[in-house]
C-alpha cells in the first residue's frame, strides 16, 4: 500500500521523496533563505528560487544511524542522525530522532524529535510516506478515493506554492473536504499550475485534541479494497498531495507510477513559516525540545 523504491534516491530537485523523513524544514522556504537573531541564512536553491524539503542534501538523503530495537506487544525500531551546524546552511548542531513504533492492531506510530545543541534553529520534520490502498502494482489510481480532511482553513499560496501569509475559509471552493468527498470529482475544479492539476495544498487542522496531543487530521477511503487509513497528529497543519508530479517513475518491482497514483498525508509546521511571523514559530532554542507525533490508523469499512 505504500509507494517506494528498491534503489537509494540520489539527490535532485525532482526527487519524489518516497517514504522519507524530511528536514531540517520540511515544505518550501521562500528565497532560500530566512534570519534568525539578526542574522540571515543562505539556503541551496533546489526548487526554482525557494528550498523544499531541506535543500539539496536533505534528512532523506543521509545515513541514519539504528539506535534502539524493541521487540514484543509493540515493537519499534529508533533511528537518529547527527546534523552539524551549516549543514545545508542551517544553523547550529542538531540531534534528530525518528521511532518507528506498531502500537496496536492495524496501527503505526511514529515520532520524531530534535534537540538543537548549540543555537537557535528552524525545524519541522515530516514524513513523506505515498499511500495506495489498493496496494501496490494493482493499477488502480486514487481518484476515485473518498477523503476527509478536519480543516476549516488553508493557507493559499502564489504560483510558485509559496504561501501568500493568508489564512483563508474553504467554505464554499474545492478545498472543502471537512465533508467526505470524491478525489476525482474536485480535481479539475482545483486552481493549479501542477499539471496535471491536483491537491498540493497545506490545511489548517482543528479538530479536537485528545490528552495525548493527538487529533484526527485526515482520512482516506479505496471504495475497491474497503481499506480506509486515518492519520491523527501532533502538528497544527496537513499537506494534502495527491501525487500529481509522479511522471513515469520507475518504483518497487519495477511498477511505473503515475500521477494520481497515489496520495500523501503529510502533517506538518505551515510552510514558509520561518518567513511569515503570523505562522505558528519553528525556531527551536537550545534548551528546547522539537517533538512531532503521527498515528496510521488502518481498518477495514465493512
Amino acid at each position: 500500500m505504500i509507494w517506494g523504491s528498491l534503489l537509494l534516491q540520489k539527490p535532485s530537485s525532482s526527487r519524489p521523496y518516497f517514504g522519507a523523513l524530511v528536514g531540517r524544514v520540511a515544505n518550501r522556504i521562500k528565497n532560500a533563505e530566512f534570519t534568525v537573531n539578526g542574522k540571515t541564512y543562505q539556503l541551496p536553491k533546489n526548487d526554482g528560487n525557494n528550498t523544499i524539503h531541506g535543500g539539496l542534501i536533505g534528512f532523506d538523503n543521509v545515513l541514519w544511524e539504528v539506535k534502539e530495537q524493541r521487540s514484543g506487544r509493540k515493537p519499534s525500531i529508533k533511528f537518529t542522525y547527527h546534523s552539524f551546524d551549516g549543514e545545508q546552511g542551517f544553523p547550529g548542531d542538531l540531534d534528530v530522532s525518528a521511532t518507528y513504533t506498531i502500537s496496536g492492531d492495524m496501527e503505526l506510530r511514529l515520532d520524531m524529535e530534535a534537540i538543537p545543541r548549540n543555537k537557535a534553529t528552524p525545524v519541522s520534520l515530516i514524513n513523506h510516506a505515498y499511500w495506495n490502498l489498493a496496494g501496490e502494482g494493482n493499477g488502480r489510481d486514487i481518484l476515485s478515493n473518498s477523503v476527509t480532511i478536519w480543516a476549516s482553513r488553508y493557507t493559499p499560496t502564489d504560483s510558485h506554492l509559496i504561501p501568500t501569509g493568508q489564512i483563508l475559509s474553504v467554505k464554499g471552493t474545492p478545498l472543502d473536504l471537512t465533508k467526505e468527498v470524491i478525489v476525482g470529482s474536485r480535481i479539475n475544479k482545483l486552481n493549479s499550475n501542477e499539471k496535471p492539476p491536483g491537491f498540493d495544498h497545506n490545511y489548517v487542522l482543528d479538530g479536537p485534541k485528545l490528552k495525548n496531543g493527538l487529533r484526527l487530521g485526515a482520512r482516506m477511503k479505496d471504495h475497491w479494497s474497503s481499506r480506509m487509513l486515518e492519520v491523527w497528529t501532533t502538528a497544527p497543519g496537513m499537506q494534502f498531495y495527491t501525487s500529481n508530479n509522479l511522471k513515469d517513475t520507475v518504483g518497487k518491482g519495477g511498477v511505473i507510477y503515475k500521477a494520481h497514483s497515489a496520495f500523501c498525508f503529510e502533517s506538518q509546521a505551515f510552510p514558509n513559516a520561518v518567513n511569515q511571523p503570523n505562522f505558528p514559530s519553528i525556531i527551536v532554542k537550545p534548551g528546547q525540545i522539537y517533538k512531532h507525533t503521527m498515528l496510521f490508523k488502518f481498518s477495514v469499512d465493512m
